[in-house]
């Protein structure tokens, strides 16, 4: 989507990572500027406002103006970025230059719209399976995003790239069988039977030995008074 924003840009006379880090100490970042049919020119830009284009409701849909100090002022968009991991600070650009008379392949997110009769008459569930669709289309033409209707979804029943309404000169580059959302049944939850447990129990129960209690002595065994006493009776 073509915004009226402007950025500024300063032409690097040098290139390398030395180059690229005092770029950086200076509150900008090194960038590359390429695309129809020109040369490729390495330019500084402000990170800031490159994020603030990214962070915006077309993001990186966004076509808008580079303007280079002394050089030319051409509709560009981002193509790429590098960002620092950790931190998450912007490092380095790519932008790419815009024929605004040319049709462009770009990628727009698609939102669905409305609750389902599946979900509320079926008790089924929600599926949202794509969240976004390429298209090709003359620059001028590119939507901030697509709304696609669920609301008569039936379990069983989808929505399809094939269902995205087109304006204008849009055509559809995704394949039209791609499924964007679909209504499903819920899976019952599988719970075991309590009786299939109780076996298992009975069985530890029989499995364990009762405890034995000795009482007494053994009717073999004598005291050792008694044994002395035998042996005198047989002398």
């Amino acid at each position: 989507m073509k915004r009226d924003i402007t950025v500024t840009a300063e032409v690097r006379a040098s290139r390398g990572k030395n180059e690229a880090r005092r770029t950086r100490r200076a509150g900008q970042i090194p960038a590359v500027l390429y695309g129809a049919y020109k040369d490729a020119v390495s330019v500084s830009v402000n990170p800031r406002e490159i994020l603030k284009i990214v962070r915006s409701s077309t993001g990186y849909n966004t076509i808008f103006n580079l303007a280079i100090e002394g050089g030319e002022t051409t509709p560009v968009m981002l193509v790429d970025q590098q960002v620092e991991p950790v931190k998450g600070t912007l490092l380095h650009a790519d932008l790419k230059r815009i024929d605004l008379t040319k049709r462009i392949r770009i990628t727009v997110p698609v939102y669905t719209v409305g609750e389902p009769a599946g979900v509320k008459l079926q008790g089924g569930l929600l599926e949202v399976i794509t969240r976004a669709i390429e298209i090709e289309c003359l620059p001028d033409e590119i939507p901030e995003s697509f709304s696609v209707d669920v609301s008569e979804l039936m379990i069983g029943q989808s929505k399809r790239a094939s269902d995205v309404a087109l304006s204008a000169s849009m055509k559809l580059v995704s394949a039209a069988e791609t499924v964007i959302a679909h209504a499903v049944a819920l899976r019952a939850e599988e719970v075991a039977p309590a009786a299939e447990a109780a076996p298992v129990a009975e069985a530890g129960a029989e499995a364990a030995e009762p405890e034995v209690i000795k009482k007494g002595k053994k009717e073999d065994e004598a005291a050792p008074e008694e044994k002395e006493k035998e042996k005198g009776k047989k002398k």
